[in-house]
């Protein structure tokens, strides 16, 4: 149980039924009346924010996740397969609590599972990855000084923004967390 006075950002709680994990909070003394925790709380199955309060003396009970390490192996259908690689444990997860957290994932790279008591809720993709442009228009040469970009696909089918002179079957390094392009490799 963690009380309310010792809220800190990152932390993961369960309450009403949901786990939350905390991305702001203040404590307020105001002039008349009791101290209180203003707190912004993120659904973390949902991707919902939430505002609420809570006295300093609240008791909430802690959330523990478990990220794991597997490996992405394939997609048949709607299924998702990944494996433990130390234990050669397999699991199949649904399209709709992949989401997508797998658009800049090529087979056989390592992934992070998120779970709570045992219900795999998030996919947590490398912060990095390089990935070769199967589509895009050719680069027109001398037009690199205004900044501009242009939509190419990537070989996991996203579409990425990337400046002008990048070309077809270029190995890109694009940021997972935003979908940015950031160099070329």
């Amino acid at each position: 149980m963690v009380q309310a006075g010792d809220f800190k950002n990152g932390l993961t709680v369960e309450m009403e039924g949901n786990i939350y994990t905390i991305i702001e909070f203040q404590h307020v003394k105001p002039g008349k009346g009791s101290p209180f925790v203003r707190t912004k709380l993120k659904n973390i199955k949902s991707g919902g924010v939430v505002e609420k309060t809570f006295r300093p003396t609240e008791k909430l009970p802690q959330a523990h996740i478990e990220r794991a390490e597997y490996q992405y192996l394939y997609r048949d259908g709607d299924l998702y397969n990944f494996m433990e690689t130390t234990t050669f444990e397999q699991v199949t997860l649904g399209a709709d609590s992949v989401g997508d957290a797998l658009k800049f994932v090529k087979e056989n790279e390592m992934v992070k599972l998120c779970s709570h008591n045992g219900q795999v809720f998030a996919i947590e993709p490398p912060l990095f990855v390089e990935l070769a442009i199967t589509e895009t228009e050719p680069g027109v040469k001398g037009d690199t000084a205004t900044g501009a970009t242009k939509p190419a696909t990537v070989e996991t089918g996203a579409t990425v923004y990337v400046p002008l002179f990048v070309n077809q079957e270029d190995v890109i390094k694009i940021d997972t967390r935003t979908g940015e392009y950031l160099s070329r490799v």
